[in-house]
């Protein structure tokens, strides 16, 4: 009770949106809330670098036809405080799919003892603060080789995953597919290189460690079930193939919870937008899609979508300490692709990301505040002749792609009515 309590004081406060602070207070009075809220649930965790949002909506809906309606931190709040606000939120009894950062998984592993794990990729990210990679991946094995009750959802075509999900004693593999492959070239098990086919269906190192035959295939827009041979189509109204990546985890786990196939892939089908992320707004007078990309692997998954189109798109990048305070990660985002687009930097950091484009060849603007740039390449595409898609429709949205506190900022704004032109 005080949990929700003070999350409401908070929010009414506007000191926060009230999905932290009372589980800091609840944690103080009772350091193991967290494992008393979660008593009698039937529990799944999300993790990974890129994706846990997203999967864990997919996941959530995706299970309420076969277990009710879950407790979940639909908003992100991915640490132990998030959690025991989302289970402090619920019935109980409710089923639980909880997003986890990549840290916090061994912790909620040992404390919770959850049915299904979803282990989604691990590559770089907030790089002054966040450990190396490989060494996530170890502390993930540890924690999954005493957890035997665990069934692990785990992407087979990630290498870093694969070595820590194959210490469980229960796994599902499922082959996703690793577009950013430049965080997995190192051998968990022996640090030697690892190869990669061509088509990217196979990889393997010299020591014996290699890609784990997968029970559950995403081949375009269809899945591939191994086990019955089943094919069923992935139907999404989220754009990418990164979301059928994410779906495909997402009915993979529902599985594994006793949901049909059929149904959690027909529930994931309706999901448009997932805390804000691909929703079309108003910015600026103008419409806006707006999406989050944090490192150079959500960055490479995101320009697939952005390039599928020909309009405006506003690149927005801070650096504080939820982003990460260094910015050099820009340097290995090709954001070549965007030569010959209307193109606007934005953000607290826009004059690196203005350096990073000036060798990239891409001829930019560079707009600092975030609205007046979604509001500037509206006006230059359209002058240009190229609103969107190249017909000129000027209906279409500008594509905005933001950095997690850039995200965060522009679409605050946007629900708080701040976002129109002055």
């Amino acid at each position: 009770m005080a949990t929700r309590a003070l999350n409401s004081l908070s929010r009414r406060l506007g000191a926060g949106s009230g999905t932290v602070a009372g589980g800091h207070a609840g944690l103080a009075l009772d350091p193991a809330l967290l494992e008393h809220l979660a008593a009698g649930r039937r529990v799944a965790l999300v993790s990974g670098t890129n994706g846990k949002t997203t999967t864990t909506r997919l996941l959530a809906v995706a299970v309420e036809g076969a277990l009710g309606r879950a407790a979940t931190n639909a908003t992100g709040s991915n640490m132990p405080a998030g959690h025991v606000t989302a289970l402090a939120s619920a019935p109980p009894g409710a089923p639980a799919v909880l997003e986890v950062d990549e840290g916090y998984l061994p912790r909620l592993l040992a404390s919770l003892g959850p049915d299904v794990v979803v282990l989604l990729n691990l590559s770089r990210d907030q790089l002054d603060r966040t450990n190396e990679v490989r060494m996530v991946a170890n502390r993930w094995r540890a924690a999954l080789a005493d957890a035997p009750g665990t069934t692990v959802v785990a992407n087979a075509d990630d290498p870093l995953v694969a070595w820590a999900a194959s210490a469980a004693a229960r796994r599902v593999w499922v082959a996703a597919g690793l577009s950013w492959r430049e965080d997995a070239v190192a051998c968990p098990a022996c640090a030697g290189r690892i190869a990669f086919s061509r088509s990217g269906d196979e990889w393997g190192c010299a020591c014996g460690f290699t890609r784990p035959a997968p029970d559950v295939r995403l081949e375009g827009d269809e899945l591939a079930v191994r086990a019955d041979g089943r094919r069923m189509d992935v139907l999404l109204a989220l754009p990418g193939r990164f979301n059928r990546a994410n779906a495909a985890m997402a009915a993979a786990a529902a599985w594994a919870l006793g949901a049909r196939w059929e149904d959690a892939l027909e529930r994931i089908a309706a999901v448009d937008a997932v805390a804000g992320r691909f929703a079309v707004v108003e910015v600026g007078g103008v419409p806006a899609r707006l999406m989050l990309a944090k490192n150079p692997a959500g960055f490479q998954e995101l320009l697939d979508v952005v390039c599928a189109r020909s309009g405006p798109v506003v690149v927005g990048i801070n650096a504080r300490v939820a982003d990460g305070k260094d910015p050099s990660w820009l340097w290995d985002v090709p954001f070549e692709r965007l030569a010959g687009r209307t193109v606007v930097a934005t953000g607290e950091r826009c004059r690196d990301l203005s350096v990073r484009l000036r060798y990239a060849e891409v001829a930019h603007r560079t707009v600092r505040d975030q609205v007046a740039a979604v509001r500037a390449a509206w006006m230059a595409g359209r002058a240009a002749g190229r609103a969107a898609e190249g017909t000129g429709n000027p209906s279409a949205p500008v594509d905005f792609v933001g950095n997690y506190t850039a995200f965060v900022d522009l679409h605050a704004r946007v629900a708080a009515g701040q976002g129109s032109w002055p």
